[in-house]
């Protein structure tokens, strides 16, 4: 916005517009402040502890309806020299990368190169009209989302083992607000927000120059309300299996505008077709392959504006041809009467999630644990990277937690794995995205705020 003021100016007076539009963008920055933080501060805070919504079975207290919701974000500053995330006792952190650009995603290759989508959301319309368009467009600016995207997926290899990228290369570019990727022998699979793409690939390569082949197509413009589209392959490669969140909070668009959507998908690898595999998820992200049951799971944001304590976020198994509520209910039959017209015959079929994660959290990375490599108490489980809440106070989420599995069911409360996003004066120096497990057992978490990439590891004897 500065550079367009600077622009704009005429060499007659030049100062004088430079020095009003100046003033004018941060009279805007002002009051947009006073205005999130007026939000914050007239909200009640939340009754319940965080944990009372987490784990098999969370309390479900009765919703909350207010006209202006709770606004509580953290503004996104990035992180003070000489800071990082904090580990839990008996790990320790490093940073394999710094210095990217929104860093999104990773997946881990083969070979231990590590691939990163730095993207964001693409260019949409004008936002909604009224309060509630209004309050979206300024919680997105705090939270730092309404930069332009990158558009590429960058490279980064260790090949010393210390634990510091030392090779870095644009890998793939001109890409459209991509986020999931899978790799299947030698073709990779990336999901942009549009559609999935297949470019050939090569073990040890640090470049792809090819456009790739679309795969097929996923539901976008002109909403496109989450952007965000990830996959993962069938363990045989047959298939893949891509998320498609949906295009409102409780289908205010409209269902039209939901077709295909609050869904996983089943595609065909090689011939793109495809069908949804389950349904009423609102915003699923993560995908993983349980270890002991191969069964597919997913976290799921849910949907906002009933309350600091409903309704939790989860993370559940993906039962074929099962829907999860949305919007009609929400964690099971529980019905949101703000939807209309009301469907009671979706609701009767509604199944319960398998595990509450908290309300608000915003559970995006999902990764399940390969062995003790990290410590004996997180051997058996799911990391999940929670990017943190905007309708909740207090906040909730902003940290990567550990759901322990045992018998391939999760079991007691999350373990916090990595915190510390968050500044004591309430500023987002970090959120946590994408998580992954490299071939050494280390865990991988992308930073969209921080713009790193965090390696967690054991913590070397005293």
């Amino acid at each position: 916005m500065l550079n367009s003021h600077r622009h704009a100016t005429h060499r007659s007076g030049g100062t004088q517009h430079r020095g009003q539009g100046l003033g004018q963008w941060r009279l805007g920055k002002l009051l947009a402040v006073v205005a999130i933080t007026a939000l914050g501060a007239c909200a009640e805070p939340a009754p319940l502890p965080p944990e009372a919504g987490m784990g098999p079975t969370p309390t479900l207290p009765p919703p909350v309806h207010s006209t202006v919701p709770t606004v509580l974000i953290a503004p996104a500053v990035g992180w003070p020299a000489g800071t990082q995330p904090t580990p839990m006792n008996g790990l320790r952190v490093t940073a394999l990368a710094t210095g990217l650009d929104h860093p999104r995603w990773v997946l881990v290759l083969p070979n231990g190169d590590v691939l990163v989508a730095e993207s964001n959301a693409p260019a949409k319309p004008a936002s909604a009209g009224g309060i509630k368009g209004w309050i979206t467009g300024l919680v997105m600016k705090r939270a730092g989302a309404a930069v332009p995207s990158a558009n590429r997926i960058t490279l980064l290899r260790d090949a010393d083992g210390d634990g510091i990228a030392e090779t870095r290369t644009t890998f793939l570019q001109n890409l459209h607000s991509p986020f999931g990727m899978a790799l299947v022998g030698n073709a990779l699979y990336v999901a942009n927000t549009d559609a999935v793409l297949r470019f050939d690939y090569q073990s040890g390569q640090t470049a792809i120059t090819s456009p790739g082949t679309k795969l097929l197509d996923l539901p976008a413009a002109p909403i496109n309300h989450h952007w965000t589209k990830n996959l993962i392959a069938s363990p045989d490669g047959s298939k893949l299996y891509v998320t498609v969140g949906s295009n409102s909070n409780i289908g205010e668009n409209g269902m039209a505008a939901e077709a295909g959507r609050a869904a996983i998908w089943e595609v065909d690898r090689l011939t793109g077709a495809h069908r949804v595999f389950a349904s009423g998820l609102r915003n699923p992200n993560g995908l993983g392959w349980q270890p002991d049951t191969s069964a597919l799971w997913t976290v799921v944001n849910e949907r906002d504006e009933l309350g600091n304590d409903l309704v939790p976020d989860y993370l559940t198994s993906v039962k074929d041809g099962a829907f999860y509520g949305w919007p009609y209910s929400y964690y099971g039959q529980n019905v949101d009467p703000r939807v209309q017209p009301p469907r009671p015959d979706l609701v009767a079929k509604a199944i319960a999630p398998d595990y509450a994660l908290g309300s608000h959290v915003a559970p995006l990375g999902l990764a399940f644990a390969t062995g003790p490599a990290l410590l004996p108490t997180l051997a058996s489980g799911a990391f999940v990277g929670e990017h943190g809440s905007w309708n909740r106070k207090p906040r909730s989420g902003y940290k990567v937690v550990f759901v322990p599995f045992a018998n391939g069911q999760p079991v007691g409360l999350p373990i916090d794995v990595l915190t510390g996003f968050v500044s004591p004066d309430g500023k987002a120096w970090g959120r946590p995205v994408g998580v992954a497990v490299d071939p050494r057992g280390a865990l991988l978490v992308a930073d969209d705020v921080g713009n790193a990439v965090w390696r967690v590891t054991r913590a070397p004897a005293p």
